[in-house]
């Protein structure tokens, strides 16, 4: 059983093609174990390539902690890179189904490989029920108040197929964002939980992020959040419509066009590839 081990700017993945039929229950646990970085693979998350039912591809992405992701904006990239150089498409742009609808990644090629991926991630969806958020009214949720931790905070909450809160602070070096990001994740307002970026502006159109990543915490990257970020800070007069995210792991160009789509460009990074022992496999099935 073999697999292959990419990153897009540190937010690191497994991918695999096919896994024996099983529950998504067990699904889960087989991501539990192979992210597992002490007696797994390690990664931030498993993506299965999978065929497409209205496009000629399907993602699923599990979190490392099992639970199931709608859109993973690193992920994609490395999805796209993956069929491309693996000889699964000679298109240089092609769709992808994923449970946030249909994404449309656009290669950039250097000497026959993927060097960066430009992808076509949707409309954001700014409506509360979309997001979804409650006990803010059914509109646009934008500098809202939340009070975590006995502090007031301002956020913005954005959709870009999966939810995120995006709160501007002054100094990003100083907040306790690693505390304060899974009592966000899971606070009582966010349903099915949520990511949550933390900005600072260090520039007109540059903006620095730290990541609390829903179902994995802290990683180095988020495309849908760097996406989420652009378009609050957006809203919010902080910036124009495109704007440079600086990111731990590196940076994504992040532009929110005339047409409401959001397009983010960065690299996708080829690690490793190997096979599952037969060991390994009969642990994981005893689960």
């Amino acid at each position: 059983m073999r697999f292959a081990k990419l990153h897009g700017l540190g937010n690191d993945f497994i991918l695999m093609e096919s896994l024996p039929t099983m529950a998504d229950a067990k699904l889960g646990t087989w991501a539990r174990l192979l992210c597992d970085r002490h007696f797994g693979i390690g990664a931030d998350g498993l993506i299965l390539v999978l065929p497409g039912d209205k496009t000629p591809f399907k993602m699923r992405i599990i979190n490392s902690d099992g639970s199931e992701a709608e859109m993973c904006g690193n992920g994609i990239r490395c999805f796209a890179k993956y069929v491309y150089e693996r000889g699964f498409t000679k298109e240089t742009e092609f769709g992808v189904e994923t449970l946030a609808g249909i994404m449309r990644p656009r290669l950039i090629l250097t000497e026959g490989k993927v060097a960066e991926v430009c992808v076509d991630m949707g409309q954001p969806r700014l409506n509360a029920a979309d997001i979804p958020v409650v006990g803010y009214g059914s509109g646009s949720v934008i500098n809202a108040e939340l009070i975590v931790d006995d502090t007031l905070f301002t956020f913005t909450a954005v959709s870009m197929g999966n939810p995120h809160i995006v709160i501007v602070v002054d100094d990003l070096e100083h907040i306790p964002w690693q505390k304060l990001g899974p009592l966000m994740e899971r606070h009582s307002a966010f349903p099915k939980k949520t990511n949550v970026e933390f900005v600072q502006q260090v520039g007109p159109q540059r903006l620095r992020v730290k990541v609390w990543e829903r179902g994995a915490g802290p990683t180095l990257a988020c495309g849908t959040g760097a996406c989420a970020v652009v378009v609050a800070c957006s809203l919010t007069g902080l910036v124009d419509r495109q704007a440079t995210v600086e990111l731990p792991g590196g940076e994504l160009i992040i532009k929110w066009g005339a047409d409401d789509h959001v397009y983010m460009t960065g690299p996708a990074t080829y690690v490793f590839s190997g096979e599952l022992q037969p060991e390994m496999i009969e642990i994981l099935d005893k689960q």
